[in-house]
């Protein structure tokens, strides 16, 4: 067995309880133990370098494994394929909650090989995952799909599961999936947390992550003021540090096969975000750009205004001819190109396309507005997006896998993306008057 050694970190986070306590502990019966073990749980892909050449794996353990190993190989066909492995050793955080110590250990796997099947497991001692597969990104652009899901957010494990579960199953070789925030409802909820890695399942231990914090990703003290990020955020995701100083994991880019996706964090710091914006997009060579944050430009949902998001971030977005721009947080369905706000001269011909969605099962009445070509109320939903060099498909599909919303985008040169409109399962947009209404505002 080869041996390739990472750097043991060790820190200590504590569970700053500004929110109020309840909200923090598990339901009175829970449905699966969230506890820690010797045994790897909660695995997660993502990327923090290069997309063709790393991929990034992060678990976690109870604090008797101090160091935490990974072991990857080519996923060849022959039942000993783990005899040709080679082993990582973790970094490793320890963490105090209010709940007990967890150990969480990443490892940045390098040198790999473009378009390539990998196997790797994750562990220590006698206590390993079983050997999990994912394939990395090419180098040249090839078409490929990717997976869109706006926020999650309540009743994880016994509702959320079935709209991550139906986009697995619809697009088992995607390239990655984008989760536009609020993952979970209580930002320091370690069983929220762990309904969220149990309903993903191994969506997200064989395909990389791509995220970004909500608002219910933060602390908010007995008033409701966000006071900082969730102590599981750092943990758990990370991402490429190629954003400014002091948003690591939160605003970042990352390049798949000829196509940007750009994160940012739309609970704070804006004008900071603003000026890396215009500069990453500018310095961008790739055919595609998607941008994904929490808060929606323009609000679907009632009495919802995110004005820094509108005023700092829109006209960057439309000078810059953004192809889509993947929102969540108003528990509505929304999709509108070139959105008149009257923030920029841009934005009546820029092409881009705005999308609020959701995929867990809180519901919220929609504001009907003139801007919206399609919309939707009380429906959770998933997109898959195809991307082909010259043109990409969207799919917005229910639970149940009826396709919902449908357009593919022509790419033009020295022209403004052209839209057109695909035919759906559903002729009457979907509202709480017409649907099984059982309103989940909690």
């Amino acid at each position: 067995m080869k041996n390739t050694c990472i750097c043991l970190l060790v820190l200590l986070s504590t569970n700053l309880l500004a929110q109020l306590p309840e909200k923090n502990l598990p339901p009175r019966h829970p449905q699966f133990d969230f506890h820690p073990s010797q045994r790897p749980d909660r695995l997660l892909l993502t990327w923090t370098d290069n997309s063709s050449s790393t991929q990034t794996v992060t678990w976690r353990t109870d604090t008797t494994i101090t160091k935490g190993y990974a072991e990857i190989t080519l996923a060849d066909p022959s039942p000993d394929f783990h005899k040709e492995a080679t082993q990582f050793i973790a970094e490793t955080q320890l963490m105090i909650t209010d709940f007990g110590k967890a150990a969480y250990h990443t490892v940045n796997f390098t040198e790999l090989k473009p378009n390539t099947t990998y196997a790797y497991r994750v562990g220590a001692d006698k206590y390993w995952s079983e050997w999990v597969q994912f394939v990395t990104a090419g180098t040249d652009f090839e078409p490929y799909s990717f997976i869109y899901l706006g926020d999650a957010q309540n009743k994880l494990y016994s509702h959320w599961s079935r709209a991550i579960q139906a986009a697995y199953r619809e697009a088992p070789k995607s390239k990655f999936i984008v989760h536009a925030g609020d993952l979970i409802n209580h930002s320091q909820n370690d069983y929220e947390w762990g309904e969220w890695f149990e309903a993903a399942g191994a969506a997200v231990k064989m395909i990389p992550t791509i995220t970004i914090p909500g608002n219910h990703e933060y602390i908010k003290n007995p008033e409701g003021k966000k006071v900082s990020l969730t102590p599981f955020w750092d943990p758990q995701f990370n991402f490429p540090q190629n954003g400014p100083k002091g948003l690591e994991d939160q605003c970042y880019y990352i390049d798949v096969q000829n196509v940007r996706i750009i994160s940012l964090n739309s609970n704070d710091d804006f004008k900071i975000q603003a000026n890396w914006l215009s500069e990453t997009l500018s310095n961008n060579p790739n055919q595609w750009t998607f941008v994904t944050f929490h808060h929606p430009v323009v609000s679907a949902a009632k009495g919802r205004v995110n004005e820094q998001v509108l005023k700092l971030w829109k006209p960057i977005l439309d000078k810059h001819k953004v192809d889509m721009v993947l929102q969540g947080h108003d528990h509505t369905y929304a999709r509108a190109q070139n959105l008149t706000t009257g923030t920029n001269s841009y934005e009546g011909s820029s092409g881009t396309v705005y999308v609020v969605s959701v995929s867990g099962p809180k519901m919220y009445p929609l504001t009907e507005q003139p801007w919206m070509e399609r919309s939707a109320e009380n429906t959770q939903l998933y997109q898959i997006i195809d991307v082909a060099n010259d043109h990409l498909i969207y799919r917005s599909f229910t639970t149940g896998g009826m396709l919902y919303d449908a357009f593919r985008i022509e790419k033009r040169a020295e022209a403004s993306n052209e839209l057109i409109e695909l035919p759906t399962d559903y002729q009457v947009e979907r509202r709480f008057r017409n649907t099984l209404t059982d309103r989940d505002d909690e």
